[in-house]
């Protein structure tokens, strides 16, 4: 079972939420939470698989909780929880700077509200996964984004990269492309188990949480 804890200050919302994913069979709604304030306490208890996760919220905003978390601060759990959990931001904004601040933060998906139901669901299966699930405005913002890097931003990531091994570095662009694991082992002529060992490494390496992040740091490497 895919565990689910939902984190929105609307009760309609998680009313909704709740009602949809519960239609899954192998997807449980674990814990509600009314504000961001509230996540780290509650990934500690619940020990989600899968946050979905506003970013407006009256106390603490979805992106603070989201890189508390995310970023290994469980707010005084003591180092109970095993792995943060994967990230995806459900939310109404699809402005730029909101979707790259989410991914910076550890957001592994970046979904709009009045996504179908079904997709959400399926953004959750993957999501679980370890694959990232992006809207087509997110996934439009990051291409820009690499599209537009900098001098600076480019040299300072190429500069990072080179912390790693030859092999991860490739594993690392191949993620940039949007390749699946099992995609990179077929280009790569990588068992499945292997590409997985060298992104892992990749991402302790780097302090990173996700794939979306060595993504990020991956395109602005490679940018002109």
């Amino acid at each position: 079972m895919i565990r689910v804890l939902l984190v929105d200050d609307d009760p309609l919302v998680r009313a909704g939420l709740t009602m949809m994913l519960r239609g899954a069979s192998d997807i449980e709604v674990v814990g509600e939470v009314a504000d961001g304030a509230g996540v780290a306490e509650a990934v500690r208890r619940h020990t989600p698989d899968v946050v979905l996760m506003d970013i407006r919220m009256p106390i603490m905003d979805g992106l603070t909780a989201t890189r508390t978390v995310a970023g290994g601060d469980h707010g005084g759990a003591g180092g109970d929880c095993d792995r943060a959990p994967q990230f995806i931001v459900l939310t109404t904004f699809d402005a730029d700077g909101l979707i790259l601040d989410a991914m910076r933060a550890g957001a592994a998906g970046y979904l709009l509200k009045h996504t179908e139901p079904e997709e959400i669901v399926e953004a959750v299966r993957r999501s679980a996964r370890g694959e990232p699930v992006l809207s087509p405005a997110a996934a439009r913002t990051l291409i820009n984004h690499a599209a537009t890097g900098t001098d600076g931003r480019t040299e300072q990531a190429r500069r990072t990269l080179a912390s790693l091994s030859d092999r991860e570095r490739e594993v690392a662009r191949a993620v940039a492309e949007g390749l699946s694991n099992a995609e990179i082992g077929q280009r790569l002529h990588l068992s499945t188990g292997t590409v997985k060992a060298h992104l892992s490494s990749a991402l302790t390496k780097l302090g990173l949480d996700n794939r979306i992040q060595l993504a990020l740091l991956a395109h602005d490497a490679q940018a002109d």
